[in-house]
């Protein structure tokens, strides 16, 4: 019906853009919602967008190959190696116990054995996209559901590898060896098995070693430039590039660009590698789950409804029944495991790929194909609805009970304090909280800063703090307090306003380069203020009484008198800031009451006070000669 990229772009998002945001507001998840707008506008009932879909489809699973590599940034390798029993052993369980269950019923209706293991293989597969945007949407990825939720998952797509590895030797027996010939893909057709692995294990390497050693000079080049739009584009080139690299062995380039997060994990870019690339992934994601929706054959579901109906049903039952009696196998609590089984009990996105494939290799018809796609994206569709059962029906019954995990957080964002600058000021007020014991998450927009502070042990992460997804992946959400101690006095502002606006439980403590920076900070909304000469400014004053003959007590009582005036004059000229006759006024007003109290500070109170001052240094030097 429409023609236009631009027009049918603007269909895609204007979809988006209404069904979004009344999903949710219905409690049913982003996830569905994109899927019911793919409904809408798909060829069996608006009728606005067609057989383009399938290609949209797959551009838009790109969005999977970003979020698995905004997955890895989240998973230090240390943290990886301590979850490799539950990657290995839950989710190894999970594909072959799975694979031979769903495969074994299909032998008994009649398949064979070859087309029967295909299927199971490829249904016993979750869908990486929904999980794991749900996961995240509702904070669950920090517990032990999460957690081995996600362990199975990354199994999964691991697994798709060698499953399209085993798909054309199924045909040998199932349909003829014209499938195994034309079973080939990537680069290296033809090749030894020896030498494609090496050419495999190269690719690998060259990831792990370019992420490790060369793309660290680049970031940092990248951001001397200051250029934002330099930085997305240097950190989409990585992620392209590492697609194409995978493809061209063969590879799943979502498990490639996986592994190169997890290698830049440790990076001081990672923060804003994750609020760059964050954007483009949920874009993509939503593109692609439009395109699930539009997808879904209803001219097929029409003609078969009870079959597909029972598939459906079958399909969900059995996989939720191997992942309970996995979940009890590895010891989660009752709770977590029935979270844990509503969570991956449906078919996923893979299914897609490696169903275009078996019927490519003549492993299965394209009859079959069609019809357990079309299960799969009902499986799909279902979840959000079955989560929202789970929330309502199933977790308040174990509210108490749903555990946390027993590994470390592994977002360095859990620190109590966000410290955004960390030049003279802001390392200052790091090293003071470090030292008692208060984790700081450090940020600063300058590479040469970063380079030269990692140098001395220092982790410094690299980025805007003004933007909200910075701060955001930083860990806002979660932390006590941010300190802003960035040089530029309108971006300090917008920070306060950010953060006031999108994490109104920080507190925030800010640094202002002079008085009337002060009254936009506070009129900002920041909780304390800290004028950055001010306290060097009083402690030169003070030396300077002392140098006029002044002793010790007295030139610091009139520091402090001096100090507590100013500063409460600053919320008094605050109240008439803009007002430029009564500011000035009270200024006047203000100089002429500091002076009163100057002069009227009695004989009697600075005796005693030159008496509680020397006893306050009597009691300091007792403790250093202690010490």
């Amino acid at each position: 019906m429409f023609s236009s990229v631009f027009t049918q772009a603007f269909i895609y998002l204007l979809a988006a853009v209404l069904a979004v945001p009344l999903a949710k507001r219905l409690g049913l998840g982003s996830a569905l919602g994109y899927i019911l707008a793919g409904v809408i506008i798909g060829p069996f009932v608006l009728g606005f967008v067609g057989q383009e879909t399938q290609d949209v489809m797959h551009f838009a699973e790109f969005g999977v190959v970003l979020m698995l590599f905004l997955v890895g940034l989240e998973l230090e390798p240390a943290v990886l190696w301590r979850m490799r029993v539950p990657i290995l052993g839950l989710g190894g369980s999970q594909v072959l116990i799975s694979a031979l269950v769903i495969g074994g019923i299909a032998v008994a209706f009649g398949l064979d054995w070859q087309i029967a293991l295909a299927v199971g293989l490829i249904l016993a597969l979750s869908s990486t996209a929904i999980v794991l945007q749900t996961l995240k949407e509702r904070s669950w990825m920090n517990t032990n559901a999460g957690r081995a939720g996600f362990s199975v998952l990354l199994f999964q797509d691991i697994a798709v590898i060698p499953i399209l590895a085993l798909l054309p030797f199924l045909a040998i027996s199932g349909v003829g060896q014209e499938a195994v010939e034309a079973g080939a893909h990537g680069y290296g057709e033809g090749w030894p098995g020896w030498l494609q692995g090496l050419l495999v294990l190269a690719v690998v390497a060259g990831i792990v070693v370019g992420g490790r050693f060369l793309m660290r000079p680049v970031f940092h080049w990248i951001a001397s430039t200051r250029s934002l739009e330099l930085f997305i584009a240097t950190a989409l080139t990585l992620i392209v590039g590492i697609t194409l690299a995978m493809e061209f062995v063969g590879l799943s380039p979502a498990l490639g660009t996986f592994l190169a997060g997890v290698v830049l994990a440790e990076s001081e870019f990672r923060h804003e590698l994750e609020s760059s690339i964050e954007p483009f992934k949920g874009l993509l994601l939503g593109l692609f789950f439009i395109s699930v929706g539009a997808s879904i054959d209803f001219i097929l579901v029409a003609g078969q409804p009870l079959l597909i109906l029972a598939l459906v049903l079958a399909l969900i039952v059995t996989k939720f029944g191997v992942l309970l009696a996995l979940g009890r196998i590895f010891r989660l609590n009752l709770a977590d495991n029935l979270m844990f089984a509503f969570l991956l009990a449906q078919g996923g996105e893979f299914a897609f790929l490696l169903f275009s494939f078996a019927t490519q290799q003549k492993v299965i018809s394209s009859d079959l194909s069609n019809l357990l796609i079309v299960v799969v994206v009902l499986t799909m569709v279902l979840t959000p609805l079955l989560l929202i059962a789970h929330d309502r029906l199933v977790r308040p019954r174990f509210i108490d009970c749903v555990s946390a995990p027993e590994d470390e957080d592994i977002d360095a964002g859990s620190s109590p304090v966000i410290i955004a600058g960390y030049g003279r000021f802001g390392q200052i007020v790091s090293r003071l909280l470090t030292a008692d014991g208060i984790q700081t998450t450090l940020l600063d927009h300058d590479s040469g800063q970063i380079e030269l502070t990692g140098r001395f042990g220092y982790k410094v992460f690299y980025g805007d703090a003004s933007r909200v997804q910075l701060l955001q992946s930083a860990g806002a959400e979660e932390a006590r307090l941010l300190v802003i101690a960035i040089d530029d006095k309108a971006k300090a502002v917008q920070m306060v306003t950010s953060a006031r606006q999108f994490f109104p439980q920080l507190k925030v403590l800010a640094r202002a380069y002079d008085r009337s920076h002060a009254y936009e900070l506070m009129d900002a909304g920041a909780d304390v203020i800290t004028r950055e000469t001010f306290g060097s400014a009083l402690v030169m004053g003070e030396e300077a009484l002392k140098l006029l003959g002044y002793d010790d007590a007295k030139a610091y009582r009139v520091m402090r008198t001096f100090k507590r005036h100013d500063e409460e004059g600053l919320q008094k000229l605050y109240e008439v800031w803009g007002d430029d006759q009564a500011y000035g006024l009270r200024v006047r007003q203000n100089i002429e009451d500091l002076e009163k109290v100057l002069r009227d500070d009695s004989e009697d109170e600075q005796v005693h006070f030159k008496q509680a001052w020397k006893y306050l240094q009597k009691v300091e030097n007792m403790t250093r000669d202690r010490e």
